[in-house]
């Protein structure tokens, strides 16, 4: 009987913590699994696409919306479906979000959004959520797929490599920029508060950028100037060939006439410039104008610019479009931007100008060669005969400033243009210009010209509660004008106009201010359908209104085609560009002599 009361109880009944046994142990831990397994399987049935598409709401409005995006359809065949952006991996996250759904189906019940009418009444509300959702989060369902670790810069575009760079260093996360990428956008909705506080960087979210994406950075830099450079070797070559043909042809007519007349003609047509300068020994660079619209420093820094952060940082224009202006002027010129820059198409016209600039200088001038290919007439709608300068075929200008003056050093010339100016979109009217007491020191009679930030007490960059852009009235006093303008923050310009062969010199600080040109010659002509125009300009001058040039600094340059009888801002126009002497850091190199 002792024997068996000393008995050892069974492996099964063998008690474990707080006296369960192993065979109790074993049923919990099966039906543990079953109950785990069945709660996931559940879970994961309310994890998909078809599930929430599963109620009219949510299928007829924003799934409709979602199918023609790239994240339905692609090259790839990858889909990201509903859960994929709205629904966290992390378990945890999984389970509170799973727990806030119960909202939605209270709303669901209520018939919040059961109409397309209502859904679009709540849409912003709705939006709003989910982009602060993914701000607090650092975009993380985004980061799912998309690894900025493991980006290849030399698959983007120059714009995107750039932005993406700032991310990097800044602490920008993807919602900053990709809102409204699957659904209709609502983003121009937002007040400029909510939209500065929604999308200002995070210091948390920086990031070292990964050796991986430099390398490609600096491999994309060379492929770039690799082909830069063969382009332009190929240019040179078809225009010595062009050359040959036609001195070719030239001497083939001389020597089939030899009367005096004859001669003469030929050699009325002659090429020969009046400006004596070997353009072999020239710097080269081929740049790009474009037809801008109704673009303004103003609009920059507005919220329908997506470069708006990185060029308030600091970045210069070009270093994001420099690659696309082409397509950007096509699209503005067009009338077809998203962005609506052109409310005055001019069908026809073209959206951009390659021009081949050359750049040289002895001891007292500089001398720059611009040349570009004349288009056929795109006669303008809404002016009488179709010409808004019938004077003058072509009129180009160039402008010059220091870092002095604010923007100068990213964009160019574009520091001179203004929301507010004759022809744009917040040109004060008439009766306002007649009226006002600037009328004089601003010659307000031709309307609002060019100027300067640093000309005025302030200007309205973002158009908040309804106010107009820019700061036309809002001149400085002339004592202060004065003294800025004494201290070099002033643009010193150039324009050749073709129609009377004049040069004029002048500045651009409180307005735009043209005379006869004191320092400055001009030659052009139009020669087998090719405009090309030589300015000469001392580089050291006492005139008011020019800048002096050091052969051992850059200065910011920029310049603009008026073609094709433009006027106005009606123009061709370049970024913002270096010039400097025998530097081959500078964009536009002028070599000596």
């Amino acid at each position: 009987m002792a024997n068996q009361s000393m008995k050892k109880p069974s492996f099964l009944s063998r008690r474990l913590m707080l006296g369960t046994t192993v065979a109790g142990a074993v049923v919990f831990f099966i039906v543990g699994i079953i109950f785990w397994g069945g709660f996931n399987t559940a879970m994961e049935a309310t994890n998909t696409t078809e599930f929430c598409i599963g109620c009219h709401e949510m299928e007829e409005n924003v799934y409709q919306e979602y199918k023609p995006t790239i994240h339905f359809s692609n090259r790839t065949g990858v889909r990201a479906g509903c859960p994929d952006c709205h629904v966290p991996r992390p378990w945890i996250h999984k389970i509170v979000r799973k727990i806030q759904a119960s909202n939605e189906i209270l709303h669901k019940i209520l018939g919040t959004i059961d109409t397309p009418e209502k859904f679009n009444e709540n849409r912003l509300r709705l939006a709003k959520n989910v982009w602060k959702a993914m701000k607090s989060t650092d975009s993380r369902e985004c980061r799912n797929c998309h690894n900025f670790e493991s980006m290849n810069p030399e698959l983007q575009k120059p714009r995107a490599r750039k932005q993406h760079l700032n991310a990097f260093e800044t602490g920008q996360t993807c919602i900053d920029c990709h809102k409204g990428i699957a659904h209709h956008g609502v983003r121009d909705q937002l007040t400029d508060e909510e939209l500065e506080e929604l999308e200002k960087p995070n210091p948390e979210f920086i990031r070292e950028v990964p050796q991986m994406y430099l390398d490609g950075l600096a491999r994309v830099k060379a492929t770039e100037e690799q082909a830069a450079s063969d382009e332009a070797a190929a240019k040179k070559v078809a225009k010595e060939q062009e050359l040959q043909r036609i001195n070719a042809a030239v001497a083939s007519a001389l020597s089939a006439v030899s009367t005096p007349d004859s001669d003469s003609a030929a050699s009325d047509n002659s090429s020969t410039s009046t400006i004596d300068v070997d353009w072999s020994k020239a710097g080269s660079r081929d740049i790009t104008l474009f037809y801008p619209g109704t673009a303004s420093i103003e609009w920059i820094h507005g919220r329908k610019h997506g470069g708006k952060r990185a060029f308030v940082k600091g970045d210069r224009c070009t270093e994001c479009h420099d690659a696309e202006l082409a397509e950007i002027g096509q699209n503005i010129v067009s009338g077809e931007s998203e962005k609506k820059l052109e409310p005055n198409v001019i069908p026809g016209k073209r959206g951009s100008i390659p021009v081949s600039v050359n750049a040289t200088y002895d001891d007292e001038f500089l001398y720059l060669r611009f040349s570009w290919s004349e288009d056929k007439h795109a006669p303008v709608p809404f002016v009488d005969g179709g010409k808004m300068d019938p004077e003058n075929p072509i009129k180009l200008a160039i402008m010059l400033a220091t870092n002095d003056v604010e923007y100068a050093d990213r964009a160019g010339c574009w520091a001179t243009c203004h929301a507010d100016a004759n022809s744009m979109p917040y040109r004060p009217d008439d009766e306002t210009l007649a009226g006002s007491d600037l009328s004089d020191r601003l010659n307000l009679k031709s309307g609002v010209t060019k100027y300067i930030k640093e000309s005025r007490t302030k200007l309205e960059m973002k158009g908040r509660r309804g106010k107009k852009l820019g700061g036309w009235d809002k001149l400085k006093d002339q004592a202060d004008i004065d003294a800025l303008t004494a201290q070099g923050k002033f643009m010193d310009i150039i324009r050749y106009n073709s129609g009377t062969k004049t040069v004029e010199d002048g500045d651009i600080m409180a307005t735009r201010n043209m005379h006869s040109g004191q320092g400055a010659e001009a030659d052009a002509k139009l020669e087998n359908g090719t405009w090309t125009v030589i300015l000469k300009r001392k580089l050291v001058s006492n005139s008011p209104g020019d800048i002096s040039l050091s052969k051992d600094q850059i200065y910011n340059f920029g310049f603009a085609i008026h073609d094709d009888y433009a006027s106005a801002r009606y123009h061709h126009v370049s970024l913002g560009y270096k010039l400097g002497f025998d530097n081959d850091q500078a964009e536009v190199n002028a070599k000596r002599q």
